[in-house]
């Protein structure tokens, strides 16, 4: 059995608040009289078993979450459900895409204002790659939000107000695309739905990849790294495809445009770079890089400045990690 301090580390270092901690700590009988560990192992609100959980101190790291300079402490609740608004946003897009609806209402209650999304429709596939690919990674974001949502439990944040429609249009319009006044129709055909993934894809990996260091408890760094390797093979999928079906030019365009936002450094290697064909974008090293929270804010909001909201969240993320910086 586990001990009591084992067992409020564990739980500290998963809650978003201490209202949550509170419960989740009664609830695996640490606060006040009552049985033990329920299962034996396994915490009520859908924390992850202790049994294979980090059982080092801490709850989380310092961050600078408003740019402020005070920094703000961190817990491995608010890193992932972080994670989870970017999952809501892909898994909404994928699944509307292959199947014409989205996410049932039991996966996106939670905490903070819940919100509807606008966009997205069944896509008419021709080539059975393109569908299965979209498919296999549909079901794959499906299966990300159900498990970051079991894993966070009551700290599990809601489904924010989510946009694929004009969000396109508008990532279409900075990347050079289309012209002022047109619009980008991410459903219209594979191609457009193959450009519009790719918005997605390599910025999931840089965040996952950037998010890794603020993750202290080993089982949760565990299963995110696991679904960044998923998140980098839907991103090899579709950057290949891309190529082979002659968009580098536009998926290049789209790159350069996510490099305007995120700040000066050049963070974004399109399909085609130096000349050569990019499958996987890497530093000299061969390493993936990284973004922090807030540069892939900048992306998903659309904007190089400070901001709370905006591009494919309207009205902002949910949970404590919701601003971008100032890039410009």
């Amino acid at each position: 059995m586990f001990d009591k301090l084992f067992i409020r580390d564990a739980i500290n270092r998963s809650a978003e608040n201490n209202v949550d901690r509170r419960k989740f700590l009664r609830a695996a009988g640490v606060v006040g009289a009552g049985a033990g560990l329920a299962g034996g192992g396994l915490l009520a609100g859908g924390v992850l078993s202790p049994a294979s959980a980090d059982t080092g101190v801490g709850v989380g790291l310092d961050l600078d979450l408003d740019g402020d300079g005070s920094g703000a402490k961190l817990s491995d609740g608010a890193v992932l459900n972080f994670a989870l608004n970017l999952e809501y946003l892909e898994a909404e897009f994928y699944l509307r895409a292959v199947r014409g609806y989205g996410l049932p209402a039991v996966d996106v209650l939670g905490k903070g204002t819940p919100g509807a999304v606008h966009g997205g429709r069944k896509v008419r596939f021709e080539s059975k790659l393109v569908k299965s690919y979209a498919e296999e990674i549909a079901a794959d974001e499906l299966a990300h939000v159900k498990f970051l949502r079991k894993a966070l439990g009551a700290a599990a944040v809601a489904r924010p107000a989510i946009d694929i429609d004009a969000a396109f249009t508008a990532a279409a319009q900075a990347a050079g695309l289309i012209k002022p006044g047109q619009k980008f129709d991410a459903y219209a055909n594979e191609n457009n739905f193959l450009l519009a993934a790719y918005v997605f894809e390599d910025v999931g990996v840089t965040a996952y990849k950037g998010a890794a260091p603020l993750v202290s408890n080993k089982t949760y760094l565990e299963a995110a790294a696991g679904i960044l390797a998923v998140e980098a093979y839907h991103a090899a999928n579709i950057r290949t495809t891309l190529v082979a079906r002659g968009l580098e030019v536009p998926s290049v365009a789209i790159s350069n445009a996510r490099d305007t936002l995120d700040g000066k450094t050049d963070l974004d290697q399109g399909t085609k770079y130096h000349g050569k064909t990019n499958i996987v974008p890497s530093d000299q090293n061969g390493i993936a890089f990284s973004r922090g929270a807030d540069q892939v804010l900048n992306v998903v909001y659309l904007t190089p400045k400070k901001a709370t909201k905006g591009g494919f969240f309207p009205a902002g993320v949910n949970g404590e990690i919701n601003t971008s910086r100032a890039n410009a």
